[in-house]
């Protein structure tokens, strides 16, 4: 199977500001996390992605469509024919009933007026708007027009969609939910989705990769396994006794504790070079014992605020 997205020295700049800045990703279908912090590039990289801004210089494939922006009307209609997007902005028009808003949506897409029609009953319904779907959109409470934007998204059954920011204003309820829906169109509807979100708990959530922004450039891509691995620099350490002396004479090694839980048991990372024997040697020295070493992980959060400092 192809990859659902290739691009290659990416750049895109505005009034000479690089808001991606010559990004090479390669990103298989699936579930994909897009994170990063607010303005890391992220709302432009889907944009790009769409054809709606067409980069500054590189070259890419979406879905086996070549990026072109404004640039090749032809190409963009066939590409976005194929994604379905969910923008963060609400992005709706008030005075349409929730029906006619996603069933405008799939004429925009090129479907018939009575498959349009049908089809958004259809979304509504699965989305649990069907009753509401003759009220206003501008009447909607945030939960609901969350989930009106994502029936447009859905109106044409792409095999991609590109969700911006999907859990954005809503309650705790309301983004289990809405994480719910996500994850059952990617598992049992084989929907390629990219999240893009500076949560980590909704890539958590969702996503099997993740990509990893700031700044415009990439600072991380993989599997959430494959980003969180057992790192060589880490571990959990438990002693037995006063550690007060023992981590003195670790930090003055190059040793940083990371964590300490106050009954023995500490997170270390260790300096280049460093031979275990020395956490022996130095509890030998300080009068502790060492119950246990391990070797430590790393979870999603440490990752990004590691990627993005």
């Amino acid at each position: 199977m192809q990859s659902l997205i290739e691009v290659q020295n990416l750049r895109c700049e505005f009034g000479g500001f690089p808001a991606i800045r010559d990004l090479t990703l390669s990103l298989p279908h699936g579930r994909i996390g897009l994170l990063g912090p607010n303005g890391a590039g992220k709302s432009t990289l889907l944009k790009i992605f769409m054809g709606l801004i067409a980069p500054t210089s590189g070259t890419g494939r979406v879905l086996d469509q070549s990026l072109g922006g404004d640039r090749d009307a032809a190409n963009n209609w066939q590409l976005r024919r194929q994604i379905g997007f969910m923008p963060e902005a609400e992005a709706l028009v008030p005075g349409l009933t929730g029906i006619e808003f996603v069933s405008f949506a799939g004429e925009l897409c090129g479907m018939p007026r009575r498959h349009a029609q049908r089809r958004a009953h259809e979304v509504l319904s699965y989305l649990q708007l069907e009753e509401a779907r003759y009220r206003r959109v501008e009447d909607y409470s945030a939960g609901m027009k969350q989930r009106v934007k994502l029936a447009q998204a859905l109106i044409h059954d792409p095999p991609l969609l590109l969700l911006d920011e999907p859990t954005s204003g809503l309650d705790p309820a309301g983004r289990d939910a809405m994480l719910k829906l996500i994850r059952e169109l990617g598992v049992e509807h084989g929907k390629s989705i990219i999240l893009s979100t500076h949560l980590l708990a909704d890539v958590q959530a969702v996503c099997e990769r993740v990509v990893i922004m700031a700044g415009g450039q990439l600072r991380g891509q993989g599997t959430v396994a494959e980003l969180c691995a057992i790192r060589n620099d880490r571990f959990r350490i438990r002693i037995l006794g006063d550690g007060a002396r023992f981590r003195t004479e670790l930090e003055g090694e190059g040793v940083s504790i990371l964590a300490d839980n106050g009954h023995g048991e500490w997170r270390v990372t260790v300096p280049p070079g460093w031979s275990n024997l020395n956490f022996y040697k130095m509890a030998d020295l300080s009068e502790v014992a060492i119950r246990a070493l391990l070797r430590d992980d790393e979870t999603l959060e440490e990752l990004f605020l590691r990627s993005v400092s």
